[in-house]
C-alpha cells in the first residue's frame, strides 16, 4: 500500500493551486441575527438624517425655485444662450487638448520609474488642491502681458490674457490633471502579459499600444475624460481672474451665475439648475460606466 503525498509546503505551491482555490461562501445569517439587520439599518439612518438633509436640502431649493415654465422662458434669453454655446465650446476644447496633451504623460508616469517622476506626479495633482483665486494669479502672472512669458508673446503679437483662449487655458489648468489621474490607472492596471504576448506575435510598439493598451485602459480613459469635461465646465475662480468676465467673450456658465445673482436672479437660477443636471448626470453615467466593468 503506497503512502498518501506528503502535504504542500510552501514553496510547493503552485499558480494552479491558487486558481483552483476557493474562498468559502460565507453562511447567510438566520434567526434572530437576520431579523437584527433591518433594524441596525434603520438605527443608521437615523444617524446619517442630519447629514443627508443637509447635503440634498440645496438642491431640492434650487430645483424648487425654479418651474419648468420659468427654465424654458430663460433659456431664450440672450445671456443664457451665449454662456451656454461658449461654455460648450471651450470644454470641447479643452478635454481634446487634456486627452492629447495628458495620454503621453499618463502613460510615462505609469509605465516608467525615473528620477524626478514624484515631483512630476505632485506638480499634476497641484492645480487639483490649489484655492481657484492662486491657479488665476498663477497663469495670469506666467502668460498675462507683463508675465514671465506673456511679454514674449506679445512681442510677437500674441494675447492670450481675457481672451477666449485665457478661459481654454484656465479650464486645461484645472481640469487636465483628473484626465491625466485617471489614465495613470487605467494605464497601470493593463497585464503587461498580454502586451509581451502581441509583441512575440510581431506587434509594432504602436500597435500594442492602439490595440492592446487603450482599448484595455478604456473604461478609466472614458470616466477621466467625462470628468474632466465636468471640472471646466463648473471651473470659476481661475477664468474670472485670468480671462474676466466679458459677456459674450468671456463669460462662461459659472461667471454668468456670478454676474446674474447681481442683475437677474432668474438667469442666475437657470444656468444653477443647468449646471446642476449636467454635474448629475455625468457623475451618474460615470458610477454606471465604472461599476459595470470592475
Amino acid at each position: 500500500m503506497q503512502d498518501a503525498p506528503p502535504p504542500l509546503t510552501e514553496p510547493q505551491i503552485t499558480r494552479r493551486h491558487v486558481v483552483n482555490w476557493r474562498m468559502p461562501r460565507p453562511r447567510l445569517a438566520v434567526g434572530r441575527h437576520a431579523q437584527r439587520a433591518p433594524h441596525q439599518a434603520r438605527v443608521w439612518l437615523l444617524i446619517s438624517l442630519p447629514v443627508l438633509f443637509f447635503l440634498t436640502a440645496p438642491v431640492v431649493a434650487i430645483l424648487l425655485r425654479v418651474s419648468p415654465a420659468g427654465l424654458l422662458e430663460n433659456l431664450n434669453n440672450r445671456t443664457v444662450v451665449q454662456a451656454i454655446s461658449l461654455s460648450l465650446t471651450t470644454t470641447a476644447i479643452t478635454l481634446v487638448i487634456s486627452m492629447v496633451a495628458g495620454t503621453p504623460v499618463a502613460y510615462l508616469l505609469a509605465r516608467y520609474r525615473f528620477r524626478g517622476r514624484m515631483v512630476l506626479d505632485t506638480l499634476i495633482d497641484l492645480p487639483m488642491v490649489l484655492p481657484p483665486s492662486v491657479a488665476g494669479i498663477a497663469l495670469l502672472v506666467a502668460f498675462g502681458r507683463r508675465g514671465l512669458f506673456g511679454s514674449y508673446l506679445t512681442d510677437a503679437g500674441i494675447e492670450l490674457a481675457f481672451t477666449q483662449a485665457a478661459v481654454v487655458l484656465a479650464q486645461t489648468f484645472v481640469a487636465a490633471p483628473f484626465y491625466i489621474k485617471a489614465a495613470i490607472a487605467g494605464f497601470a492596471g493593463v497585464e503587461r502579459d498580454l502586451e509581451q504576448a502581441a509583441q512575440i506575435d510581431g506587434a509594432g510598439a504602436w500597435q500594442v499600444f492602439r490595440y492592446i493598451t487603450l482599448p484595455l485602459a478604456a473604461t478609466s480613459l472614458i470616466g477621466g475624460a467625462v470628468m474632466t469635461w465636468a471640472r471646466a465646465l463648473g471651473e470659476f475662480g481661475a477664468t474670472i481672474i485670468f480671462a474676466g468676465n466679458f459677456p459674450g467673450r468671456t463669460q462662461t456658465m459659472p461667471l454668468a451665475i456670478y454676474l446674474g445673482f447681481e442683475l437677474d436672479l432668474n438667469i442666475a437660477l437657470t444656468l444653477s439648475v443647468l449646471l446642476l443636471g449636467t454635474s448629475f448626470a455625468v457623475l451618474f453615467v460615470v458610477k454606471r460606466v465604472l461599476r459595470r466593468h470592475l
